[in-house]
């Protein structure tokens, strides 16, 4: 959302941020604008919480784009104009974060029914091969999509993989979703850099912790060795705009337990991020209360030598 606001259009039909099949289970609040506003908040794709190995491709539709059965082109104009006058009576007599959150989500469904642009979420026009490619999965065709996205514009565009919980049977989940990451995040980074887009655009590969170095035997409800969460030590990924790549930041210990050079704070990697997309780490806007809140920390420091 941040992200959305800072670098994104707002002459853009596409939003401005999309998330690609979220697991939103556990934080149904985690997918809106904050204190932002609604008009930052994603358009959320394939996020029905299906696990990403068996959901089918067709998970990733925009549903009701298309007009409703016997409905004109015509008629739906008076209709959305019929809407639109009744929510402006509505919202300014109530106002409000959740009468400006409907009016928000009514206003892009429908600027993005009557465009062109729409057309990004249908993969059925990318070659069969680049499609196997990526994977017939939906972390693949998503980060298929994403390209789709950025293409268009797209400001900011997340692909969630199914989680990597690997507590139980670790080698086996591993090797299961490494099957599925690799082809579609390689194959992502070569056609955006086949295209010409890779230089300007960050990808940043990473999940919010670790996992534990050693594996976890001898404990009832983890048969078959498994690693449990760890926010000790951990590694991230950033590529493609802004960074400057081929390099290993930071050392962990031996036995993987802990930073033994250049520790990376979450401020600073989120600082490091800002910087390589030309956003004003220290930048503060005002939440809906007027109170100033900074992008990132204050005592926050981007990773020298990473951005460029």
């Amino acid at each position: 959302s941040l992200v959305s606001k800072e670098v994104g259009s707002d002459d853009n039909d596409l939003p401005n941020f999309v998330s690609i099949a979220p697991q939103r289970f556990f934080s149904p609040q985690a997918f809106n604008g904050g204190f932002l506003g609604p008009q930052y908040a994603p358009l959320v794709v394939g996020g029905n919480g299906l696990p990403i190995q068996n959901a089918p491709e067709s998970a990733l539709t925009v549903q009701d784009l298309d007009l409703a059965v016997g409905v004109t082109k015509e008629q739906s104009e008076v209709r959305a104009g019929l809407l639109q006058s009744l929510e402006s009576d509505f919202v300014s007599s109530r106002p409000g974060l959740s009468t400006q959150a409907h009016q928000a989500a009514y206003g892009r469904a429908l600027r993005l029914m009557r465009s062109q642009a729409a057309r990004a979420f249908n993969l059925e026009e990318e070659p069969s091969k680049l499609r196997d490619r990526y994977g017939r999965n939906t972390f693949g065709q998503g980060c298929l999509l994403a390209r789709r996205l950025v293409e268009r514009n797209v400001s900011f565009v997340e692909v969630t993989l199914d989680g990597w919980d690997t507590h139980q049977d670790n080698f086996n989940q591993v090797k299961r979703l490494s099957e599925t990451l690799d082809p579609a995040w390689a194959t992502l980074m070569a056609d955006l850099k086949e295209r010409g887009l890779l230089d300007t655009t960050l990808i940043v590969w990473m999940g919010e912790f670790g996992r534990t170095p050693q594996i976890q035997r001898g404990q009832p409800f983890r048969s078959g060795g498994g690693r449990d969460h760890f926010p000790a030590a951990w590694s991230t990924v950033l590529a493609g705009g802004g960074i400057k790549g081929g390099q290993v930041v930071g050392k962990t210990s031996k036995d993987g337990m802990t930073v033994e050079d250049r520790k990376v704070a979450v401020t600073d990697f989120l600082a490091t991020v800002c910087v390589a997309l030309g956003i004003d780490p220290t930048k503060q806007n005002q939440s809906n209360v007027g109170r100033p809140i900074r992008i990132v920390d204050k005592a926050a420091t981007p990773i020298k030598g990473v951005a460029v």
